[in-house]
């Protein structure tokens, strides 16, 4: 039997060229018990050397820190567009919808001022002002502390604000998105805030471009079982999507195509 340390190597080595591992196929490669595995795998954790998730261990990329939402306006834009017209079309006239903040949901937002007698409630600043002015929208900002980088409002008041409202449909983003370990955050303050929107309502329609995928931030927000529908763009690699659909959650590629001629 190998001793610890050197079982902890070939952990580490085996998760790094798999990119996962759970706790029972470990426990039968190496000989041990799956409480040994878990202890293992935690201490790797805090070493850095991995990443616990639910079930075992991944190793992805880390997602950088996330520039302001003026910086990022120009990255995947094209994508963004394309992802922003396929989520709107799953709202319906005379619902009740939240909007996060984030680049892709402001795309979902420019296809959602027609609709009729929508009512609209978000903690993003530039999303409200978009729909100012619009008599067949109403809308309901949830106060809290400003985020100057991403003109939202986060904090215990807008998590307390939201407790008093309901949505048919919460439609958000995010900055990381990985099968294992779920959806993070890289802003630790903002994290039971999204929290928060992601509980608000039963239907949680996720928008995120093919750049947020295999990737873990800091902040764990919740399991990716948690969405009920992902809309991407067709960069996303095939296998992670297949995998999605087979936890359940329905995955909606913006086409291009059909898209491209409509604009």
């Amino acid at each position: 039997m190998l001793l610890r340390e050197e079982r902890k190597r070939k952990i580490s080595q085996f998760i790094k060229q798999n990119k996962k591992g759970t706790v029972a196929e470990l426990s039968k490669l190496f000989g041990v018990s799956e409480s040994t595995i878990r202890r293992d795998l935690e201490q790797l954790d805090e070493q850095g050397v991995i990443q616990r998730a639910h079930g075992g261990a991944v190793i992805a990329e880390p997602a950088a820190p996330e520039p302001p939402i003026i910086q990022r306006m120009a990255e995947n834009t094209e994508e963004k567009r394309r992802i922003g017209r396929a989520a709107a079309e799953l709202i319906r006239d005379a619902e009740t919808v939240f909007l996060g903040s984030g680049t892709t949901t402001l795309e979902v937002a420019r296809n959602l001022v027609e609709k009729d007698n929508l009512t609209l409630i978000t903690n993003a600043l530039n999303i409200a002002n978009l729909f100012a002015g619009r008599p067949n929208i109403t809308v309901i900002v949830v106060g809290g502390l400003l985020r100057p980088s991403e003109l939202s409002m986060i904090g215990h008041i807008t998590e307390q604000v939201l407790k008093e409202l309901h949505a048919d449909k919460v439609i958000m983003g995010i900055r990381a998105i990985d099968v294992e370990a779920g959806l993070t955050n890289d802003y630790l303050p903002e994290t039971m805030t999204d929290r928060a929107i992601i509980n608000f309502s039963s239907e949680v329609i996720l928008v995120a471009d093919h750049a947020k995928f295999g990737k873990i931030s800091t902040a764990y927000v919740a399991p990716v079982e948690r969405i009920t529908v992902l809309v991407t763009d067709s960069k996303t690699e095939p296998e992670t999507l297949a995998r999605l659909e087979e936890m359940g959650i329905r995955v909606i590629v913006a086409d291009t195509d059909k898209l491209g001629e409509e604009g």
